[in-house]
Order: C-alpha cells, then sequence, then structure tokens
C-alpha cells in the first residue's frame, strides 16, 4: 500500500465524516479509542441510559416500589416503547408491542400464523422457513411445525416462490442474512407469499434501525426482532412483535399469558384474549430492560432512515474500497452482495484464518466478530461509525493480513 493512496482514503475519510448528516449523534454513545464495528450484535450504549436506570431502581423501584406499576407506567410500558419503535419498522400506531425475547415471539408468531391459514383452509400443512436462517429461528419453526402438524419445507429466501402452493400455511423469512449481511426481497416474497395464500412472518434483527423497512406498506402479517443490535437497546433487551391491526382479532398466540388476557386482574380461569396488539404479551414485563430500552430509544428523535440508509451504503462502499486497497489481493473475499438493493449494513469478508484474524483486530482496537468458519464479520451502525473507523479497520486488517507495518511483522513471526 503506498503512502500517497493511504493518506488520499484518509482524507477522503475526513471530507465525508464532515458532510456526514447523521455526525452530531456520535456523542449520544459511549464509545472508547477503538473502531466498534459489532453494533450488529450488540448495540454500543447511549449516553442517557444510566442515569435512567439508575432511576428507575433507586426512585420508581427504590421508593415507590409496587406503586410505579401505575404510578410510573411500568403496566404500560411494553406497548408505549412498541410505538417508539413502530416509526423505526414502517408501522402505523396499535401494532407493536415489546414483550420476550426474539425467540419466544418467533415460536407466538409462526404458530399464530399456522392457525390463521388453516383456519382459512385446513389442508395447509406447510411451514417454509429461510434455510440460512440463524439457527434459532429454525429450531423454533421445527417445534412450530411438529406442534401444529405441519410440514417444515427449508428454502432459500430466493426459491421461495417456486415452492408455495395451497399446502403452504406460513413463511418464516430474514430481512438479512445474519452470516453475509444479504439482504432480502421483503415487498417481492411477501407478495408472493399472500398470492398462494399464506401468511408471512418476517424476521427484522438484522435490518431494523439500518433501514427503512416498511410493514405497512408492504402489507406484512407478522414481524419480529431484537432490540439490541441496531437499536442498541443492551444485552438481553427485549424483543418486539409486530402483528398487522386487521389480524390483530385472530391472532391466536399458543402462549397465552396473564398479560394478554382481556382482564388480566380479573384472575378467571378461562382465557380471552385482549382485541388488540397486547394479546401478543405474556407474562410479567422485565421491566429493568425494558426501561432501559425505552431510554436508548432517544437517539432516533430527529433521525431520518433514509439518512441512515445512505450512510450505511456510503459506509460500507467506503469500506470495501478501503479493504481493496489495503488487503493483499486474494487474501480476502466478501460475500456481501455488491448490489446496494441487496446489502444489509454489514460487510462479511471470507477469510480462511478468519478466527485468529478477528483476535488481532480486536488486540489492535478493532472491534468484529467471527462466524465459522472463516467469516469476519463488520457491522456499520450509521448512528455512530464514522467513515475514519471505515478506513481505520480495513487498514489495519490490511497490517494484519501482510500488507506492512508492525502487525504484518509480528503475524510473520507468529506463523
Amino acid at each position: 500500500m503506498s503512502e500517497p493512496r493511504e493518506a488520499d482514503l484518509r482524507v477522503r475519510a475526513a471530507a465525508l465524516d464532515a458532510a456526514d448528516r447523521l455526525a452530531a449523534k456520535r456523542k449520544e454513545f459511549v464509545l472508547d479509542d477503538s473502531v466498534y464495528l459489532d453494533g450488529n450484535s450488540l448495540g454500543a450504549l447511549p449516553a442517557n441510559v444510566a442515569g435512567r436506570v439508575a432511576d428507575v431502581v433507586t426512585r420508581e423501584w427504590g421508593r415507590l416500589r409496587i406503586r410505579s406499576w401505575e404510578e410510573s407506567g411500568w403496566w404500560t410500558a411494553p406497548e408505549r416503547v412498541g410505538e417508539r419503535i413502530a416509526p423505526l419498522v414502517g408501522a402505523a400506531p396499535g401494532q407493536v408491542v415489546v414483550s420476550d425475547s426474539t425467540s419466544v415471539n418467533v415460536f407466538k408468531a409462526v404458530v399464530a400464523a399456522v392457525r390463521m391459514a388453516q383456519s382459512d383452509s385446513p389442508a395447509r400443512d406447510e411451514v417454509v422457513v429461510d434455510a440460512t436462517t440463524f439457527p434459532t429461528d429454525g429450531y423454533v419453526a421445527e417445534s412450530a411445525a411438529r406442534l401444529t402438524g405441519c410440514r417444515l419445507v427449508p428454502a432459500a429466501p430466493a426459491d421461495v416462490p417456486g415452492l408455495l402452493g395451497p399446502r403452504t400455511a406460513a413463511v418464516l423469512l430474514n430481512h438479512a442474512d445474519y452470516q453475509s449481511g444479504r439482504l432480502h426481497d421483503l415487498p417481492g416474497l411477501t407478495a408472493a407469499v399472500h398470492a398462494a395464500g399464506a401468511y408471512v412472518v418476517w424476521d427484522l434483527c438484522h435490518t431494523a434501525g439500518a433501514l427503512p423497512v416498511a410493514l405497512d406498506e408492504h402489507g406484512v402479517d407478522l414481524a419480529v426482532g431484537c432490540t439490541y443490535k441496531y437499536l442498541n437497546g443492551g444485552p438481553g433487551s427485549p424483543a418486539y412483535l409486530y402483528v398487522r391491526r386487521d389480524l390483530q382479532s385472530r391472532f391466536d398466540s399458543p402462549l397465552p399469558g396473564w398479560n394478554s388476557h382481556t382482564d388480566p386482574f380479573g384472575m378467571r380461569p378461562d382465557y380471552e384474549p385482549a382485541a388488540d396488539v397486547v394479546r401478543g404479551r405474556v407474562g410479567t414485563p422485565d421491566i429493568l430492560s425494558l426501561l432501559a430500552l425505552e431510554a436508548a430509544l432517544d437517539v432516533w428523535d430527529g433521525v431520518s432512515l433514509d439518512d441512515v440508509r445512505a450512510k450505511s451504503l456510503a459506509l460500507t462502499d467506503f469500506f470495501l474500497e478501503c479493504v481493496a486497497a489495503y488487503v493483499p489481493e486474494g487474501r480476502v473475499e466478501s460475500v456481501t452482495p455488491a448490489a446496494h438493493a441487496e446489502r444489509g449494513s454489514q460487510i462479511a469478508l471470507r477469510c480462511p484464518d478468519a478466527r485468529e484474524v478477528m483476535l488481532r483486530l480486536v488486540a489492535a482496537g478493532v472491534v468484529g466478530d467471527f462466524r465459522a468458519p472463516d467469516v469476519l464479520r463488520f457491522g456499520f451502525t450509521p448512528l455512530y461509525v464514522s467513515f475514519a473507523d471505515a478506513e481505520r479497520a480495513a487498514r489495519v486488517l490490511g497490517e494484519i493480513l501482510g500488507g506492512s507495518g508492525e502487525l504484518a511483522s509480528e503475524g510473520a513471526r507468529d506463523t
């Protein structure tokens, strides 16, 4: 790598950062001198969260105690926080509730989708699942299929339209592939599922907060997502469930808890679900993490998702350009699609010694993650990742893989 080329990339990074419409958001997060490119696993801490959690613990729990269920709004927090998430996934009010984990919500959504489909037509006995999905989604889909007497049909998302038919009940798809970062065609696949008379469940874990989703616009039936990645809700923060308004009266949850009852404090032995999205709840909400998430969502105030998407694509484009400039030819291969329409907000690079390389990157202050067997994964969170971060990450990767510098020499000695 020539010094003039390196200088040029640094100058360009500085110019891009100076023109960045989201640059001011960076100061709203707790960051250090490292380059943090693992927000697609765990988002950085928004600076206002610690104070909010301290208040919840010391005042709401410590002093008000049980009174906080009403006086501090604890009881209605799942719906209130859901309303904060709704604009980030393109949903009108009254369709998102924050409750439980992603896995639990996937189970509720898939079973409910099958039950609706079989109510329409008892012959529908197939559940199609993204064959490349995150493992939990596959496990849950298989269990949901057994529970509802269905056959599980794994398929690559691109092949799904050709597999749909009168026996299809539900289809579970990931909006973006967790490993490669490939973005799937939500509008087109949703339309194909509906044309077959089935119901679709979308997993938005790797897209919500990274790009516009538009659930209402595209008529999505059900959707789930975590809140600890691009939404920065904190480790293990509760997930959300979207139920399209016209389907809420038909949403038959396989987990009918007291929190989803129309009269939860009536303590009746018979179950009568709430009339709206509240029926997506199950048990007592996890208040501490739920209210930490609520505070974390403040960073989205005034943010345009179009700006977020534009920066995400610009960041990943620039990172790939820097990788091509800094990393010796043949050492890595991008498995993330080059086409913008097919790219989420991460770059995955195939590298034969990926595990060791990632350990070296982290030691050098560039934090990404490793996915077996040979993938380096870098998540670009537009609210706090800069173009200077992208340039530095690629430059350090080049040094580790033999481009130049002390790290490359150290690597040569170790091998």
